[in-house]
């Protein structure tokens, strides 16, 4: 993109001061409006016209600056979330105050544990129930959700897979077009599941003749997806999604291109969703070629930040300004190009965001079953999701897929900026609520908050789980308002209300004034929640609901639309913005800084220094390193080559040595891992980039599998696991490569951190670089018979580290096992005895 890949974004009409276009402001101020939904909301929240009178003192302004009042009925205020915590923590933040905590399980959540922690929160291990929110990777257990208090949150929905499982998605949406009609879904590619749908792909492709994209069905991070001009060269090892590929995409100076957007769901039933005004815009390395010659080069076809970061010709921009630099743009630059260029971007917007509310719709029957039978309080499940979404040089819009839990990663400083302030509206949308989650009720009268100053408000008081809805009890639960409606649907409504008070920049997109004239036909008449009839299918069980929520929540917002027909939205004042122009702005607000907050580079030279003494010194007086301590090493170790072959000045020989290690290296993992030699016909960078992808998809599974060495005491004759964790967060390649060499020399093998299929004799390198084609090949291990592995002394029969390796395969092999067992409780116990003697 003549080398720099830059654009210069045109300038939209009525140019707005950056703090007219801030969106900071959670008090419902101009700034933040979305016009044609505030033009129609009859009632607007007015809580901060209630804080406003209570900032008599200093502290007091204080206190308010990180606190909003609650959806009313006796709610405790919530938390306020601000980026700008970052970089200047608040001294005594109302989190802090309260004791407020999370916990994080399964997830690289850097970014959020910073935001988490500067506004006050602790993070508490996973066996403590006293949290605030609990924020996971992947999908919560049932008896999780059961579990939750009225005060905690989790960020996710019960079942949501039907969304984010590749083969849930099309099957949902493939269920709705036969329900509703394709042309009213025609969002996504031609898709098949293989194997079962073998013969369906072949006819279609007579008629089509490819090319086709193969995508594992459940996967993220472009793990596993290549692209193939005849279903013959699938390779059908497992369960795969091949969908039509899209070969007119929308080019930005010869590059493709797509989206990351972020769609947050706060509530099923009724349904709430919200898209973030800022997305991410990630271009392919190499210029696109349509030709059906170039299909397997990834990092000209395939757009994801993980493959093409590895490209030696990827840019990324060190600006935190600069929004249309490099390979990774906002949303708001694109746009502003594409405006620019004479492109009708409000509608391409309203098509972007039928597509998230048509795919939500499409897969919601299970999710609202589901949240109905685990989930016991409203609002303690909420939903950010990633879509991803193509567009074609039509402008048309195609759903990709959409991701559970959206990386939060911050490799670059515009990741930075944008990701900071998405996760402190996220969190500000939610509402988490200020509560103490270890205060219990020992009276009738509520403790307030821990303040010096004693100042605080009257509203502002601690409130324990058991009592959040103990307020309510004094009003009838039968009794109606003014309005006519109930306890429940009043809760409803000043919830939805409060959500959109402190959006940020957060869009809501259903309800809107328009929702139910063009989405109601994809909902149940009765129950308004969607249901799809799969004439193919088993259908869903039809809800025992006698509410319409939806309907209720859309009349009591959108009173004006309800009574007209062919109802036209009004048009926008001059000093607000229209949804539309909020997704052009430019991104006012965010963390500019770097998150990485380590130690000078002298002390880790010296503390590199002297463990990596410390350990060698051990090792030589006949201690082992055991397979925990070698496998994270060793992990580590190819974590260092992965960025030496992905530099621009990275030797050829370099990346040819990686893809012979990774022929051999399939057999040393208990989860299949198929390596595919790039073609020669590519240049070496594009070899390199692909033989690097490979090498990190090879070094996530490798190190998943760690896990299951885990060293919770160290063993006889073993280095102190204490000692080579210090070593091991310090060191550099050429301490990992010395630890490991020696490792290796002294027991003749690598048995340690390859298991019993790597090698056994004499390194044949001058390092372990040197020697990785060859430590996995075993016509070396065989031919090496002279020189046996040293870490063959017996223990019980069995050498240490052998028997740990065994141990370890027992242990798998036996869950596994127990798992699919259906057998009477008393089996099950005997396995379990086994299991522990193990």
């Amino acid at each position: 993109m003549n080398h720099n890949l830059r654009l210069s974004a045109g300038k939209l009409d009525g140019k707005r001061t950056k703090d007219s276009m801030s969106s900071s402001s959670l008090s419902g101020t101009s700034q933040l409006s979305s016009s044609s939904d505030e033009v129609l909301e009859p009632l607007v929240h007015k809580s901060h016209n209630i804080i406003k009178k209570s900032e008599s003192t200093t502290k007091d302004k204080d206190n308010n600056e990180w606190l909003l009042t609650g959806s009313g009925g006796g709610k405790p205020p919530v938390l306020r979330f601000k980026c700008s915590a970052l970089a200047t923590p608040p001294e005594d933040p109302p989190g802090k105050q309260l004791h407020m905590t999370y916990k994080i399980f399964q997830t690289d959540t850097k970014l959020i544990s910073l935001l988490l922690q500067s506004h006050g929160l602790a993070e508490v291990s996973m066996t403590d129930q006293n949290f605030n929110i609990l924020w996971m990777g992947n999908h919560p257990k049932p008896d999780v959700l059961r579990n939750l208090t009225p005060h905690q949150k989790v960020n996710h929905f019960p079942r949501s897979y039907e969304i984010t499982r590749k083969d849930r998605l099309y099957k949902n949406i493939e269920a709705m077009q036969r329900s509703k009609g394709a042309r009213n879904l025609d969002f996504i590619p031609q898709t098949f599941l293989l194997p079962c749908e073998s013969r369906e792909l072949l006819t279609a492709h007579f008629r089509y003749r490819g090319p086709w994209i193969v995508k594992p069905k459940a996967s993220s991070r472009g793990r596993g997806i290549y692209i193939v001009n005849s279903p013959e060269k699938i390779i059908i090892d497992e369960s795969v999604i091949v969908a039509q590929y899209i070969n007119n995409p929308l080019l930005v100076d010869g590059h493709k291109c797509d989206l990351r957007l972020y769609v947050a769901v706060t509530s099923y039933d009724p349904l709430l969703i919200y898209l973030y005004e800022e997305g991410l815009v990630r271009f392919a390395t190499v210029k696109y070629d349509g030709g059906h010659q170039y299909v397997w080069n990834p990092c000209m076809h395939l757009c994801n930040y993980s493959i093409n970061k590895f490209h030696v010709d990827y840019i990324k921009s060190e600006d935190p300004d600069a929004e249309d630099v490099g390979h990774k743009w906002t949303l708001s630059a694109l746009l502003r190009h594409l405006r620019s260029m004479g492109q009708d971007t409000e509608l391409l917007m309203q098509r972007i965001e039928d597509v998230i509310v048509k795919s939500i719709l499409a897969t919601a029957s299970g999710i609202v079953s589901g949240v109905k039978q685990f989930v016991k309080h409203p609002d303690t499940c909420f939903e950010l999701f990633g879509f991803d979404i193509l567009i074609d040089d039509t402008l048309k819009p195609w759903l990709l897929e959409v991701n559970l839990t959206p990386s939060l990663g911050c490799d670059s400083p515009l990741d930075v900026r944008l990701k900071s302030a998405l996760m402190a509206d996220l969190l500000t949308l939610v509402g988490i609520a200020a509560v103490d989650p270890i205060l219990r009720p020992h009276s009738n009268n509520h403790r307030s908050i821990t303040n010096p100053s004693k100042n605080m408000t009257s509203y502002r008081r601690v409130h324990s789980a058991e009592m959040l809805m103990q307020k309510k009890k004094n009003v009838a639960k039968n009794s109606l308002n003014k309005s006519g409606l109930t306890a429940e649907q009043q809760r409803i409504v000043a919830s939805a209300r409060a959500q959109f008070e402190r959006r940020g920049g957060f869009v809501r997109i259903f309800p809107s004034p328009k929702s139910w004239e063009i989405y109601s036909q994809y909902l149940d008449s009765v129950t308004g929640i969607p249901v799809v009839t799969d004439p193919l299918g088993p259908g869903r069980l039809q809800q025992q609901v006698n509410t319409n929520y939806n309907l209720m929540l859309h009349e009591q917002l959108f009173p004006a639309a309800c009574r007209t027909t062919g109802f036209i939205i009004p048009e926008v004042t001059l000093d607000r913005l229209s949804r539309y122009e909020r997704y052009e702005r430019a991104l006012v607000k965010g963390h500019k800084q770097s998150l990485d907050r380590g130690d000078s580079k002298e002390n880790l030279d010296v503390d590199t220094h002297k463990y990596k003494a410390q350990v060698m010194k051990l090792m030589e007086d006949g201690n082992k390193l055991s397979s925990g301590e070698a496998r994270k090493a060793f992990g580590l170790y190819l974590g260092c080559i992965l960025r030496k072959i992905s530099q621009p000045s990275a030797d050829s020989a370099c990346s040819e040595l990686v893809m012979k290690f990774l022929q051999q290296s399939a057999s040393n993992l208990r989860t299949p891992f198929l390596f595919t030699l790039p073609s020669s016909k590519l240049g070496d960078k594009d070899r390199a980039a692909i033989t690097a992808k490979q090498l990190s998809d090879f070094l996530h599974l490798y190190n998943r599998e760690t896990d299951l060495y885990a060293d919770t005491v160290d063993r006889p004759r073993t280095v102190p696991n204490r000692l080579f964790q210090k070593f091991l967060a310090t060191a550099r390649e050429e301490d990992l490569d010395d630890v490991l060499i020696l490792q290796t020399r002294l027991y003749n093998c690598a048995h340690s951190f390859l298991g019993r299929s790597g090698f056994a004799g004499t390194l044949r390198g001058p390092n372990l670089l040197g020697s990785l084609p060859h430590i996995t090949s075993r016509v070396h291990s065989n031919a090496a018979g002279t020189e046996q592995c040293k870490c063959n002394q017996p223990i019980n029969g069995l050498s240490f580290l052998c028997q740990q390796e065994y141990r370890i395969c027992i242990r798998t092999d036996l869950m596994k096992f127990i798992t699919t067992m259906t057998s009477q409780e008393k089996g099950m116990e005997s396995l379990l005895n086994i299991f522990e003697n193990r």
